[in-house]
């Protein structure tokens, strides 16, 4: 199982390999495509991602936005014919993508981190400190002036709060920091 392999000790290569074994017993049904509720928004579907991982075709792997798009709902996984851990080799590719900082997956890493970083210091997401947060790290001046009227509608509606910036309780830092210890 993917769950007790630590990643971030691999290299891309056998991390890979980690996922094509995991994939091996893969029969091609079209199960995981049929039950994933993202397929619709899919440019390949997880059926056609797991071949490519069999294939061993990391190049067309990552230039498709398949494992980005995956929510992490574990219903592919429920419904496999054979039990196959679909949602970690899921997990596993989006680790890979991260750790290169493919382009492609750039801004969703990013927006990650910074939700992450919001979290940890708030202990919730702080709505506001999450898109400066974001923003800032995309180091594109002029992005969050297109959000500008988006944010005034929802601050209107009392959807967004305005609140000044702090630096948060810091209850969670422990936590953080024990799972960043299990993860190396």
């Amino acid at each position: 199982m993917l769950g007790t392999i630590a990643l971030s000790d691999t290299t891309d290569s056998e991390a890979l390999a980690t996922v094509r074994k995991m994939l091996r017993a893969c029969i091609q049904c079209g199960t995981c495509s049929s039950s994933c509720p993202n397929e619709f928004a899919m440019d390949a579907t997880p059926r056609r991602l797991w071949r490519l991982v069999q294939m061993g075709r990391e190049t067309e792997i990552f230039k498709t936005q398949t494992f980005t798009l995956c929510s992490s709902c574990y219903y592919c996984t429920l419904r496999c014919p054979r039990g196959l851990p679909l949602t970690e080799a899921m997990a596993a590719l989006k680790q890979m993508a991260a750790r290169r900082s493919l382009r492609p997956y750039r801004k969703s890493t990013l927006f990650y981190q910074s939700f992450l970083q919001s979290v940890r210091r708030h202990g919730r997401v702080r709505e506001m400190e999450l898109m400066a947060l974001y923003f800032s790290k995309l180091k594109h001046p002029l992005l969050p002036l297109r959000f500008v009227p988006l944010g005034l509608k929802l601050m209107r509606k009392g959807k967004l709060p305005l609140q000044f910036p702090s630096r948060g309780s810091g209850k969670l830092t422990a936590l953080f920091e024990k799972v960043e210890e299990l993860e190396n």
